[in-house]
């Protein structure tokens, strides 16, 4: 069991644990259409991941914790699982926008399909957000609950998360 962390647009407060706006625009490690719930290793890295290079004109966030036990959660930082799976650190720092803007399918999305249809529930992977050193890690998810063998819940025991957005209206 492990804590990881996870900053986003405080419009989503209430609903920490979707992964329906990676859906909707699609990330590094999920092709639109393919739900994700992107969080990290460090609280750091949660914050520079949140800023996407605009670490000096910082804007609201939510800042969240999450309790995780999930199988199947393939670590990409290890030089032999990247090995053993003819991964390349291109595949995986590839810029995956730049190439959509250009009508190119990015690696990483070719990858990430790969790895949900072998049965992976997630990946550890090295940040890419500027800024980011070797002590920087994601953890991705492709499939999570609340229940395992695949747990992924936010941390609110005193219920400070609001439970919809009537906040917002």
């Amino acid at each position: 069991m492990r804590t990881v962390y996870r900053a986003h647009h405080p419009r989503w407060s209430f609903s920490p644990q979707s992964g329906a706006g990676a859906a909707q625009r699609g990330g590094r490690f999920n092709p639109v259409g393919t739900e994700a719930l992107y969080t990290s290793l460090r609280l750091e890295t949660a914050w520079l991941e949140a800023q996407q290079g605009f670490p000096f004109k910082a804007q609201p966030m939510t800042i969240c914790a999450y309790q995780v036990d999930c199988e199947d959660v393939i670590d990409l930082t290890d030089p032999a699982t990247l090995a053993h799976r003819a991964v390349t650190p291109e595949q995986l720092a590839c810029p995956w926008e730049d190439m959509l803007s250009r009508g190119v399918r990015p690696p990483s999305w070719l990858l990430a399909e790969q790895l949900i249809a072998t049965g992976h529930a997630g990946a550890l992977i090295r940040s890419f957000a500027p800024g980011a050193t070797a002590a920087d890690t994601n953890a991705v998810f492709w499939r999570w609950s609340d229940a395992l063998p695949h747990q992924v819940r936010v941390i609110d025991d005193h219920a400070r998360l609001p439970r919809d957005d009537l906040a917002w209206r």
